[in-house]
């Protein structure tokens, strides 16, 4: 896990003057300092603030004015930004509080768990107008993991930006269908502006693609482990022919072992009109029967299979080769900004929980980590302070 993370500041001596007035049924902008008060502070530094009271010319009503830092609470924003800190770096609620109370300010585990759950309410989630920062890009990746919630695993769907590595989006997602995963993907995809699908080899994601009218791009790299885990399971198969399949469609085992071995360089090497000669691997199998009911798969209708299955991706496996977005981007054919995201911001402080016990914390802090590292490119860190504040 990195993370780029700005605290929250204390300056006693930065009190604002109000603008306008703080009752919303009222339009006032004159006020008059009625008193100043002094408030016992819980910080890492000062014990105490004075506070402005104003007066409202207009409707007469009275307010404070805190210090840059502090609000009506009577800990700081500085301790809850540090709270919130120790947290996503992997200490429990109950670890942070002690780790406060050595610095010499005290804070209890469930205010600590306050802090970390208001935080992570104010960060953008997938209803929102802009997802996380208001990011456009013309391609979007997406993949999905899961959590232990209250002892059952619960899924999470995640949307990254695969050509700068930015997080987008984290969801708690309902199923794992097609119709459920559409539903998630849609509203980004028209958000963001995309008009490429980065994920990898599930099949559902295909479908999504399709329905959503996106171009797909499958990651190259779970297609070339998928195949060779194939290919490895297949060639001992195959120089034997021991139900015979191949010799009943007239293919001998010198020429299926060829095909898988020409199969993995295909794979490995995947220029795109390189389909063709997929398409005559796969019709040599064509005479290759499904099998009955209560029967297995014969060894050249699985070839069969695999050689189609290789054919029909082929433009999804090498779409990166030729697309361009409109100011030049290009893709490197893989789903590891999604992959580095789960690890990052979803798995590393997952790792060190027995799991989560309300699935909107589960989806909170991950978006609060998320948002957190979004900021490692950029010239200035995360800042707490707009998030507790």
């Amino acid at each position: 896990m990195r993370l780029r993370i700005l605290l929250p500041k204390v300056n006693p001596k930065a009190i604002t003057v109000p603008t306008r007035c703080v009752a919303t049924d009222c339009s006032g902008r004159k006020f008059r300092l009625r008193q100043e008060v002094t408030k016992s502070l819980r910080d890492t530094q000062y014990h105490e603030v004075q506070v402005h009271r104003y007066e409202c010319l207009k409707c007469k009503r009275t307010f404070r004015v805190y210090p840059e830092g502090t609000t009506h609470a009577q800990t700081s924003q500085r301790v809850k930004g540090l709270a919130v800190m120790l947290y996503l770096l992997g200490l429990s609620y109950g670890a942070v509080s002690l780790a406060l109370e050595a610095m010499g300010v005290y804070l209890c585990k469930s205010r600590v768990y306050d802090a970390v759950q208001e935080a992570a309410k104010r960060v953008p989630g997938l209803k929102r107008d802009q997802v996380f920062a208001g990011v456009k890009t013309p391609a979007l990746g997406g993949d999905l993991t899961s959590v232990k919630c209250k002892g059952e695993w619960l899924p999470l769907g995640i949307t990254v930006d695969p050509i700068s590595g930015l997080a987008l989006t984290i969801d708690a997602l309902s199923a794992e269908d097609t119709k459920t995963l559409t539903a998630w993907i849609e509203p980004i995809a028209k958000s963001v502006g995309a008009q490429v699908l980065v994920t990898d080899d599930a099949d559902g994601f295909k479908t999504v693609a399709d329905e959503v009218g996106m171009e797909h791009q499958v990651c190259k790299a779970h297609v070339l482990r998928n195949t060779e885990t194939l290919i490895e399971r297949y060639q001992p198969l195959v120089t034997k022919d021991a139900d015979g399949s191949l010799k009943a469609i007239g293919v001998s085992p010198e020429q299926a072992a060829a095909d898988l071995t020409r199969l993995g360089e295909l794979v490995k090497s995947r220029q795109r009109e390189q389909a063709a000669e997929l398409e005559a691997m796969h019709r040599r199998y064509l005479q290759a029967t499904p099998p009955q009911e209560g029967e297995h798969q014969s060894l050249a209708y699985r070839l069969r299979l695999l050689f189609l299955d290789r054919w029909n991706l082929w433009h999804r496996l090498t779409r990166y080769r030729k697309w361009k977005g409109p100011k030049g981007e290009t893709l490197d054919g893989t789903n590891n900004a999604c992959e580095r995201a789960i690890g990052w911001w979803i798995k590393e402080r997952y790792r060190s929980m027995r799991g989560y016990k309300v699935p909107e914390n589960a989806v909170g802090v991950s978006r609060l980590l998320a948002w957190c590292g979004n900021f490692l490119n950029g010239e200035n860190g995360a800042i707490l302070a707009g998030l507790l504040q």
